[in-house]
C-alpha cells in the first residue's frame, strides 16, 4: 500500500526543459515526471478524504454512544419507578392485610362478649366476612370463633331471628374448608340445631331453612355423615323434604340425605323412616329424579334396602316407567342399575320385573340406549332367562363356569316346554302393558282380558 503524505504539499515549480536537452539530462535530480507528480497528489487526496471518513465515523459512533447511553438512563429510571411502585403496593397490601387481621381479631373478641347485641352483630359481620374470603375462614376458625357462634344455637337470651346469623355463619365458615366442617360437628353444632328445631313451637320456617343449609355442607365430609346420621338429623331431613313448601330447603334436604346415604351405616337409618315410598311417588318431577334415583341407588346396595324397595307399593312399574324416558338418559342409566341389582338378588324381584313389562323395555334400551344401559340391561335379560318350564332363575351375571352349567341345561330342556314358557312370559308383559295403558286412557280395567291375547300369539 502507498504511504499517505503530508497534505500540505510545498509549491511546485516546473521547468520547461529546452528541447535540444539530450534524453539522458530528463532524468536530473531537480526534476522528476508527470506520472510521479499525480500519484504524490491522489495519495494526498485519498489520505485526506479518509481520514474526514474516518472523523465522520467516529463522530458518528460518539452520537449512538451518546443515544444508548441516554436509553439506558431512560430505562434505569422507569425500573426504579417499578420497583418503587412494587413497593408501594406491597406496602399497601401488608398494611391492608394488617388491618383485615386486626378486624377479624375485634369481630372475634365480640363473639366472645357476654353482650348479646354484640355477639349478634359480630356473627353477621362473621358470615359476610366468610362469604366470599377462604382466607378469612381459616383465620377466622384460628382465633377462636367457631365455639362461641356455635354456643349462640341454644343461647335462650338470643331470640330466633337472631341465631339465624349464627347458623348462616357457621355455614359460610364450612364452604369448600373441611377442617372447619370437622371443628363445627365436633363443637357440638348438629346436637344443638336439632335441639333449636324441636324447640321452636310452631316450627320456624327460617331456621329449618339454615339448619338444612347446613347440614347439607356438613354432611359433603366423610367423617360427618356417621355422627348425623346417628344424631337423629335424617328424620328432620326427610320431613322437611316432604313438607316445606321451599324448592330450595327441598332441594337442599334431598341433597343431604344424598350425602347421608352413602355411608352405608346410615341406610338402616333411613330405612326407618318413609323415605323410600317418598322418594318413588316423587319421581316424574324432573328436577329431583336424578338425585332420588342416586339415594335409592346407595340403598340398593345393601340387603335391606333392597328389600324395602321391592316391598314398596309399585315399585317396579315406577322404575320400568323411567327406563322409557328416552330424554334423561342419566336416570335410565341409574333406574337399570337399581333393577339391575333386584334382578340378580332375589326371584321375587324378577318376578315382579317381568309382571310390570320390563322386557320391551330391556329390549330396547339393548337397541338404542347408551352403552352403560345397553351393558345393563342385557344383564338383567340374562337374568330372565327361561330355565326350567316357565320359571325364571337367575342366571349369573359374571362368570363363565355358571354360564356352562346354564347352556348343559338348556340342553337338556324339551322344546316344547321352552316355547309354552316364552308364550306365558310374552303374556304377562303385553297383559301389563295393556294394563298400564288402560290405566292412563281410564277405560274399564277389564277392557283387554288375557284370553285375546292367547289367541292372538301363535309359536
Amino acid at each position: 500500500m502507498a504511504k499517505c503524505h503530508r497534505n500540505n504539499v510545498d509549491n511546485l515549480i516546473l521547468h520547461r526543459l529546452p528541447s535540444t536537452t539530450s534524453s539522458s539530462s530528463s532524468t536530473s535530480g531537480n526534476t522528476f515526471s508527470g506520472s510521479s507528480f499525480r500519484r504524490i497528489i491522489f495519495d494526498a487526496i485519498s489520505c485526506g478524504g479518509s481520514s474526514r471518513y474516518r472523523q465522520e465515523l467516529r463522530e458518528q459512533d460518539d452520537s449512538k454512544s451518546a443515544t444508548i447511553g441516554d436509553d439506558l438512563v431512560k430505562k434505569s429510571e422507569k425500573l426504579n419507578d417499578l420497583l418503587n411502585l412494587a413497593k408501594i403496593k406491597s406496602n399497601v397490601e401488608t398494611k391492608k392485610k394488617e388491618e383485615t387481621l386486626e378486624v377479624l381479631k375485634r369481630v372475634v373478641r365480640d363473639l366472645q362478649e357476654d353482650d348479646v347485641g354484640k355477639k349478634v352483630a359480630a356473627a353477621r359481620e362473621v358470615r359476610l366476612l366468610a362469604k366470599d374470603d377462604t382466607e378469612a375462614r381459616v383465620i377466622l376458625a384460628m382465633l377462636g370463633a367457631i365455639p362461641p357462634l356455635v354456643s349462640m344455637i341454644d343461647d335462650s337470651q338470643i331470640q330466633d331471628s337472631q341465631i339465624i346469623a349464627s347458623l348462616y355463619a357457621l355455614l359460610n365458615l364450612g364452604i369448600g374448608n373441611d377442617a372447619n366442617k370437622a371443628a363445627i360437628v365436633k363443637a357440638g353444632a348438629v346436637h344443638k340445631m336439632l335441639k333449636l328445631i324441636e324447640s321452636s313451637k310452631p316450627s320456624n320456617q327460617a331456621i329449618s331453612e339454615a339448619i338444612v343449609a347446613n347440614f347439607l355442607g356438613l354432611s359433603a365430609l366423610d367423617l360427618n355423615k356417621p355422627i348425623i346420621g346417628s344424631s337423629g338429623a335424617i328424620v328432620f331431613l326427610v320431613k322437611n323434604f316432604e313438607e316445606t313448601s321451599s324448592s330450595q330447603a327441598r332441594e337442599d334436604a334431598l341433597r343431604a340425605l344424598y350425602n347421608l346415604s352413602i355411608d352405608y351405616q346410615n341406610v338402616s337409618l333411613i330405612l326407618e323412616t318413609d323415605l323410600i315410598p317418598i322418594l318413588l311417588n316423587t319421581l316424574g318431577d324432573m328436577e329431583v329424579s336424578e338425585r332420588i334415583l342416586s339415594i335409592l341407588t346407595n340403598v340398593a346396595l345393601v340387603s335391606e334396602g333392597r328389600k324395602a324397595i321391592g316391598e314398596a307399593v309399585e315399585a317396579f312399574p315406577i322404575l320400568v316407567d323411567v327406563l322409557n324416558w328416552n330424554d334423561s338418559q342419566k336416570c335410565q342409566e341409574k333406574a337399570i342399575y337399581i333393577l339391575m341389582l333386584m334382578a340378580h338378588k332375589g326371584y321375587g324381584d324378577r318376578k315382579a320385573m317381568i309382571e310390570a313389562g320390563i322386557e320391551s323395555s330391556l329390549l330396547e334400551l339393548t337397541l338404542v340406549g347408551t352403552p352403560l344401559a345397553q351393558k345393563r340391561a342385557s344383564r338383567i335379560l340374562e337374568c330372565l332367562r327361561v330355565v326350567d318350564k316357565g320359571k325364571q332363575v337367575s342366571a349369573p351375571i359374571y362368570g363363565m363356569s355358571s354360564s356352562s352349567l346354564g347352556r348343559e341345561r338348556d340342553h337338556e330342556i324339551k322344546m316344547s316346554d321352552e316355547r309354552k314358557a316364552v308364550k306365558h312370559l310374552v303374556e304377562q308383559s303385553l297383559q301389563s302393558n295393556m294394563k298400564r295403558i288402560v290405566k292412563r286412557a281410564n277405560l274399564p280395567q277389564d277392557f283387554v282380558t288375557s284370553q285375546h291375547f292367547s289367541k292372538s300369539l301363535t309359536f
